[in-house]
Formats: C-alpha cells, sequence, structure tokens
C-alpha cells in the first residue's frame, strides 16, 4: 500500500461521505487519482464496506448486542477458518475475530432481546463440535464507537437522584 492509500483510508476512517474531490483537495492529489486509488483498493478488499457509525441508544430502539468469547479446538484440516466461516454465516454475527488469549472467537452478535443471545449461544454456538466453551457479555452502554465518542456535552453524564 502506497502513502496516497494510506491517506485516502484515513480520510475515509474518519468521514466514509468525503468523495474523490473532497479527498483530492485535501491531499493535494489529482480526483482521477484519488478515484482510481479508491476503485484499486475496493478490488483487492482492502476497502470492505462504507458505514455509519451509530448511536441507537439515543433512539431507545429495542435490540441488545452481546459480546460472545468462544473457545474452540481447531478442526484438522480447516483449523480456526472453518468453524469460523460456519459463525460468521449467522445473520446475528456483525463482527467475527480471531483472538489471543484465552479464548480463540470473538463473536458480536445482535439481537431483539437478551433470550434472543441465549437461544442464539445455547442453539446455534455450542452446538458445534469443536466449541469447548462460552461466555456472554451483554453490552450496556457504549461511550466511545471506533473513535467517534457517543456522549454529548450538553447531556448530563449522570441521572440526579433526589431524595
Amino acid at each position: 500500500m502506497n502513502k496516497l492509500e494510506r491517506d485516502i483510508l484515513d480520510i475515509l476512517a474518519d468521514d466514509c461521505r468525503a468523495d474523490a474531490a473532497k479527498i483530492a483537495v485535501m491531499l493535494g492529489a489529482e480526483e482521477d487519482e484519488v478515484r482510481t486509488a479508491v476503485r484499486r483498493m475496493e478490488a483487492r478488499g482492502t476497502i470492505v464496506k462504507y458505514t455509519a457509525i451509530t448511536n441507537l441508544d439515543e433512539e431507545e430502539d429495542e435490540c441488545v448486542e452481546a459480546l460472545i468469547e468462544v473457545k474452540i479446538a481447531p478442526r484438522s484440516g480447516s483449523g480456526f477458518d472453518g468453524v469460523a466461516e460456519e459463525i460468521a454465516s449467522h445473520e446475528e454475527v456483525k463482527t467475527l475475530y480471531l483472538m489471543s488469549g484465552a479464548y480463540d472467537l470473538l463473536v458480536i452478535v445482535k439481537a431483539s432481546s437478551i433470550k434472543s443471545v441465549a437461544r442464539f449461544v445455547s442453539e446455534c454456538i455450542s452446538t458445534y463440535d469443536c466449541v469447548l466453551s462460552t461466555a456472554t457479555h451483554f453490552i450496556l452502554k457504549k461511550y466511545k464507537i471506533e473513535g467517534a465518542l457517543t456522549m454529548r456535552g450538553d447531556k448530563l453524564r449522570r441521572i440526579p437522584v433526589h431524595v
């Protein structure tokens, strides 16, 4: 990856709405050069998706997100990749990482309720023959997502309690 591509990625990571013209001005590059670099990175799979960071806590959305730690015994032939591919295919799974440390996979899921997450763990993840254990952690509040603070300075940080 060259410097132009790294600089373009930095800008897009901060603002995925930035178009080639805006990026070109910011970097002092030609618009066609930026557009070509972006297409190359998309074709290589360096740029996977353009997205918005959302803070649905403010919208009182009725969904639950959870982090599920999964310890597995790697499969012969496919190692961690085979089971990771199977787990990733489920609609509830939003993010999946191979990790170092006490567990092997970190699965981030989104579902309609705590019961739905529990059902997903017990009826799906735990049924794989290579799964040794799981630990589920529910996300209660998001303070920072992908480098962006979700708290606004004009809002109270704590609910006042009157006695």
